[in-house]
């Protein structure tokens, strides 16, 4: 606020574009008009405008005693709906030994053109009036200028010392710059970060984008920016938890371990036989398309909630969900035809680091390698307003051929069963070694229509899951069909 000796010396000057005077009370008005006008700023200065009630148009003052009815009218012309976008403005009260000053220091806003009941109000000079076409363009362009992204925006209270230098330095700008440039550029690193749009030179402090990406301890000041990894045991998350994780710190460096995590961790691979002589790698869930998943919800989400990315895994799915939900131009009958980017910095430095390509086609991508690996296709969910969440399904074919078909409780593969005499033997293999794990349950199912499941694992040595996935999908398949209860019913072969 306006110090007092500063008022003294606005009063002896003229008034001009930043000063407005009257010894009216009540011509509120006259006060909307001049606090519009203020807030238009249409010289461009970003100087602060001052109304000064009590005052006579030479500087003088005219004895008003300021009351608190008039201190609660001028405050109330902020928020009465008149003055729009609501100006940013404080009120305060000065006392002399002539009389009192009611004073309005009104900001430049960020959003111009700002309106009174609907018109456009400036100063040129100590005068005030309708802002003509030119004036409203003028206005209108500096409001675009002026809207930023989120992660554009300067974080308050912050300073170069909340950001990891050496990762900026040594991971970062060598692959965001090219090297005989970077060499050749010896400014500060305020300004090569500024120049791509990571510190604002203006507040002389990091962006949002930056402290998500190379902060020290960047949920400080965001206090969401992490990934929260939970593997619940069962389907939902009543079930008890068998692993959690946070990824908590700059993207610059948790990307690379979400990275190593989905591969390690969650990319489990295992070998399935599709001839005599070939295998067949399959993943649980498959890596690149599991991590695009993630990577575009990291990318995608609202970092301005406390709410953090949730990365959730169940028996049979994974789930992950940010916040905010679609943005732009993106909507549910567009998706993911039309791309559109809540956070561009931090896309862009994504980009630069790897993680994602920005062509619009991950989702492709996505669908088409989960397919193939088993797993069905991710389904979307539109319908939580302010998340997006991502499901992917376990892969069925992953359990194939006896392989992690039965589990136990900590998440490990229960062993096959071995013959009663505890030897460990190779399993025999029929005459026509060409058969699928199918064709064997067809056969069996043909020679015994009554066959149990438990003598069906006997039989082919398998486990129970792996026995129900395949008569679930022979029965999808029209193959076979299941008639009377399942101790006294029979199977019949369709074809």
């Amino acid at each position: 606020m306006i110090t007092q000796e500063e008022i003294l010396q606005l009063l002896r000057n003229t008034e001009s574009y930043r000063v407005e005077r009257t010894t009216s009370k009540t011509n509120t008005d006259k006060f909307c008009q001049a606090i519009c006008a203020f807030a238009n700023d249409i010289s461009g200065n970003g100087k602060n405008g001052y109304l000064m009630i009590g005052a006579h148009d030479n500087g003088e003052l005219s004895g008003l005693k300021v009351d608190d009815e008039l201190l609660l009218t001028i405050s109330n012309i902020r928020t009465d709906g008149n003055v729009l976008p609501q100006p940013v403005m404080t009120v305060e009260k000065f006392s002399f030994e002539k009389g009192d000053l009611l004073v309005a220091e009104v900001q430049p806003s960020e959003f111009p053109p700002v309106r009174y009941r609907g018109r456009v109000w400036v100063r040129v000079g100590p005068r005030k009036s309708f802002a003509t076409e030119a004036e409203e363009k003028i206005l209108m362009e500096r409001r675009l200028s002026n809207i930023h992204t989120f992660d554009e925006m300067p974080c308050m209270g912050t300073t170069m010392n909340d950001l990891d230098i050496d990762v900026i330095k040594r991971e970062f700008l060598p692959q965001a710059v090219a090297e005989d440039i970077l060499t050749e550029d010896k400014r500060p690193v305020e300004e090569q970060l500024a120049s791509l749009g990571y510190y604002d030179l203006r507040y002389n402090c990091p962006t949002n984008g930056a402290v998500v990406l190379f902060g020290k301890t960047p949920e400080r000041y965001l206090h969401g920016s992490y990934v929260q990894y939970v593997r619940f045991k069962g389907k939902d998350r009543a079930g008890d938890i068998i692993n959690e994780q946070a990824f908590n710190g700059n993207l610059c460096k948790e990307l690379a371990r979400i990275d190593t995590f989905i591969e390690t961790s969650i990319a489990q691979k295992r070998p399935i036989p599709v001839s005599v002589l070939r295998e067949e790698t399959v993943s649980k869930y498959p890596y690149w398309a599991t991590r695009e998943l993630l990577m575009n919800a990291i990318m995608h989400r609202d970092y301005q909630t406390n709410a953090p990315v949730l990365f959730y895994e169940y028996d049979d799915r994974i789930e992950v969900q940010n916040p905010g939900g679609l943005y732009g131009k993106v909507s549910e009958e567009n998706f993911p035809n039309v791309s559109d980017y809540r956070n561009p910095f931090i896309a862009k430095a994504m980009k630069i680091l790897g993680y994602v390509n920005r062509f619009s086609r991950g989702i492709y991508r996505v669908q088409k390698e989960l397919i193939e690996n088993g797993n069905g296709e991710a389904i979307f969910d539109f319908d939580l307003i302010t998340a997006f969440r991502a499901t992917e399904n376990v892969s069925q074919r992953y359990f194939e051929e006896g392989f992690g078909a039965d589990t136990q409780e900590n998440g490990q593969e229960t062993p096959k069963k071995q013959p009663e005499n505890n030897q460990k033997t190779t399993r025999k293999q029929p005459e026509n070694n060409q058969k699928t794990i199918k064709d064997k349950i067809i056969d069996l199912v043909k020679e015994n229509p009554s066959i149990t499941r438990k003598e069906l694992e006997n039989r082919l040595n398998r486990t129970p899951n792996s026995i129900k996935y395949h008569l679930e999908q022979l029965t999808k398949k029209g193959v076979i069909k299941r008639e009377g209860s399942d101790r006294s019913g029979k199977w019949i072969v369709i074809k």
